[in-house]
């Protein structure tokens, strides 16, 4: 059934896995390839005994995601060690009580509440930019832009300030997250080291376990002070006027009155602060790399940052001026569609599915990949080129709903999407109200394709003071 479906002859021992160059940008052209080939699904083996279909076509993405099909055991099991089976990992009815329990945190009165905390955070990072812009010196980009993303969030749904932005080119946090994502990148893509044992006994596992228990210790420690918080002063906490993320998870109760578990705490913590601050980084770093590429296009975002900001002697960014910021959210959403920060998401069939005239059996695992739906040839024409008029009202009418989804769709979409957009755009505002930015020429950017899209050698630039 599997073999009916469109796709390259396979070796019988290697699958299809040796044709593929690597997670770099050799194999996005490579998957961009496969997409002109085979426009609407088809069919991989990652060695000869596990098959996998592909789907980034809106027509064939929108019957996978709008079904209730769980996340896949084979690939998603390889990252529960770090942030066990929270809302990105869980199924069933966990899943559907866990997401229940903490939608509150993310009300419209609780992300109006975290304005604050984001200008405030943009302030530091405006800081150091004014640092480079007066000294001329080069900087990089994501290392920045993570520890912003990392103090944005402890902030905003912990309370939990670490001075991270101040610690030098690197926070410990920030290094163990990018070492975990990559560690799990290279063993889905080795099948003889999915077996738990032995990867453990590998100097790679070894790595993994450690940076596990440091970002485990991470969040017990955030975890622990609130709690100490919260008995010292019950009675405040109690009238607190917006409770944040954090409060949630350890007031949540469900319809028999229970709450989660300490270690369900913990992985929800965990899979937020990961999820809350590395997709965030890599979102914001690319829409900043696009934007310096093209000086004419930051020239129009800046006009329009000017004409809301214009008559006021700050340049904060106020609640309600998020909605008017439409040219910076096209921008925004045009890097989001040209570098996907989250490049594929997986499912595993319970039944059998019918996918563009080709049945699936049950069992099948399933790869959502979303750097190939943005830029599926079917859908955006010179997909390679950077045009934020493609997000203008008129043309995403046009347009399926399911041709741009960044932040997965249908029930499992992105819990935090809304809190990530309120943040990007702030800090977006921000800069471009002060500075003006310059790629640095000799510095040559490619892409590094883990769970998150990254650069392997980081994204350089230069700010000038406008």
């Amino acid at each position: 059934m599997i073999e009916s479906f469109p796709g390259r002859p396979a070796h019988l021992i290697w699958g299809n896995l040796k044709e593929f160059p690597g997670i770099n940008d050799e194999g996005l052209k490579f998957q961009r390839e496969m997409t002109g080939l085979f426009p609407k699904v088809s069919r991989g083996w990652l060695g000869p005994f596990l098959p996998m279909l592909f789907v980034y076509h809106p027509e064939t993405t929108k019957i996978v995601l709008k079904s209730s099909e769980p996340k896949s055991r084979n690939a998603y099991r390889l990252i529960e060690p770090w942030i066990g089976t929270g809302l990105l990992v869980a199924n069933g009815g966990k899943w559907k009580r866990n997401r229940r329990l903490l939608t509150p945190a993310f009300h419209f009165d609780v992300l109006k509440s975290y304005q604050l905390i984001m200008n405030k955070t943009s302030d530091i990072l405006l800081t150091k930019l004014e640092k480079y812009a007066e000294t001329g010196e080069i900087f990089e980009v994501f290392s920045n832009i993570s520890m912003f993303t990392l103090d944005t969030m402890l902030q905003s749904a912990f309370a939990y300030e670490i001075d991270c932005q101040t610690t030098g080119e690197h926070h410990p946090y920030v290094v163990a997250v990018h070492e975990l994502v990559e560690l799990v990148t290279e063993r889905f893509l080795k099948p003889w080291l999915h077996n738990d044992l032995i990867y453990l006994l590998t100097p790679d596992g070894r790595r993994f376990k450690k940076h596990c228990d440091f970002v485990h210790k991470v969040a017990e420690d955030i975890i622990s002070k609130r709690r100490k918080a919260v008995k010292k002063e019950a009675k405040g906490y109690s009238q607190k006027k917006n409770l944040d993320f954090l409060d949630i998870l350890l007031s949540a109760r469900d319809e028999n009155n229970q709450g989660l578990t300490d270690l369900e705490i913990r992985n929800e913590a965990d899979t937020f602060l990961f999820e809350g601050h590395d997709t965030t980084a890599s979102a914001l770093s690319w829409a900043l790399y696009s934007l310096a590429e093209h000086p004419e296009i930051q020239k129009k975002l800046q006009a329009e940052v000017d004409e809301v900001l214009q008559g006021r002697d700050t340049d904060e960014i106020l609640w309600d001026d998020l909605p008017k910021l439409q040219y910076t959210t096209m921008c925004l959403k045009e890097a989001m569609r040209l570098h996907t920060p989250v490049p594929f998401i997986q499912r595993e069939l319970t039944e059998p599915m019918e996918l563009d005239g080709h049945e699936a059996p049950a069992g099948t695992q399933i790869s959502v990949m979303l750097y190939n739906c943005h830029h599926n040839p079917l859908v955006w024409p010179n997909s390679m080129d950077y045009i934020p008029e493609r997000f203008s009202p008129e043309n995403v009418e046009k347009r399926d709903a399911y041709a741009f989804i960044p932040f997965s769709a249908g029930p499992r979409n992105c819990i935090g999407q809304q809190f990530a957009l309120h943040e990007m755009k702030t800090v977006l505002a921000k800069i471009f109200r002060r500075y003006s930015l310059k790629l640095d020429p000799t510095h040559k950017v490619e892409k590094y394709e883990t769970l998150v899209m990254r650069s392997q050698t980081g994204i350089k630039m230069k700010a000038f003071r406008r």
